[in-house]
C-alpha cells in the first residue's frame, strides 16, 4: 500500500465508527446514563473493533495500489487538513469532555452556540464526511466510495437520533437554534432542515 493509501486507512480508522458508536449510544441514552463506563466499552467495541477488522480484511479492495495523481493527491490532503483545522475549532469551542460525549452521557450541559456552532449544528460530522472524501481520493477504490456512501447514510441516521435526543433533552431552544443554524453548510437555506 502507497503512503496515500496509509493516510486514507489512518482516516478510515478514526472517521467510519462515529456513527457506529453513536448508534449504541443515542437510542438508549437514558439507559446509558445510568452505565456510564460501561457504554465507552460497549460503544467503542462495537464500532472500532469491526472497523479496524474490515480494513484490514479489505484493505486491497479499498486502497489502490498506485499513487493518485498529483491532483487528486492535493485535493485529498486539502480536505484532510481542513478537516484536522475543523476538528480543532470544535474542541477549542467544547473542551474535551463535550467533545467525547461526557455532557450527553451525563444529561447535562447546554447548547453551544459559539464558534463554529454559530454558523453550522454539526461540524463534527461536516469535517469527518471531508475527511473521508479527502480518503476516497487518494485511495481511489470504487469500493472505498461505496464505504463512504454507506458513511454518509449512517452519519445521517446517527445524526437523526442525536438530535431526537437534543430536542427532548432542551426542547424549544433547541428548536430555535436549529431555526437559526442550519445542519452542515453556514449560510445555506437548504441545509436548516429539522
Amino acid at each position: 500500500m502507497t503512503l496515500p493509501g496509509w493516510l486514507a486507512a489512518v482516516v478510515l480508522f478514526l472517521q467510519l465508527p462515529i456513527p457506529l458508536y453513536w448508534f449504541v449510544v443515542h437510542p438508549q441514552v437514558k439507559f446509558w446514563r445510568q452505565h456510564s463506563r460501561a457504554v465507552y466499552i460497549v460503544g467503542l467495541s462495537s464500532s472500532w473493533l469491526p472497523v479496524t477488522i474490515a480494513l484490514v480484511v479489505f484493505h486491497r479492495q479499498l486502497f489502490r495500489s498506485n499513487w493518485p495523481s498529483a491532483g487528486m493527491l492535493m485535493l485529498g490532503l486539502a480536505l484532510i487538513v481542513f478537516e484536522g483545522w475543523i476538528f480543532w475549532r470544535v474542541h477549542r469551542d467544547l473542551g474535551t469532555s463535550r467533545l467525547v460525549g461526557k455532557t450527553e452521557l451525563s444529561g447535562a450541559g447546554e447548547i453551544e452556540r459559539g464558534g463554529i456552532y454559530a454558523r453550522i449544528r454539526h461540524p463534527r460530522y461536516t469535517a469527518s464526511f471531508l475527511a473521508i472524501v479527502g480518503a476516497c481520493l487518494l485511495a481511489g477504490t470504487r469500493v472505498m466510495w461505496v464505504a463512504a456512501l454507506t458513511w454518509l447514510v449512517l452519519m445521517l441516521l446517527a445524526i437523526s437520533f442525536e438530535e431526537q435526543e437534543m430536542r427532548a433533552r432542551f426542547g424549544a431552544a433547541y428548536e430555535d437554534y436549529c431555526k437559526k443554524v442550519p445542519r452542515f453548510v453556514p449560510f445555506s437555506g437548504i441545509s436548516r432542515s429539522r
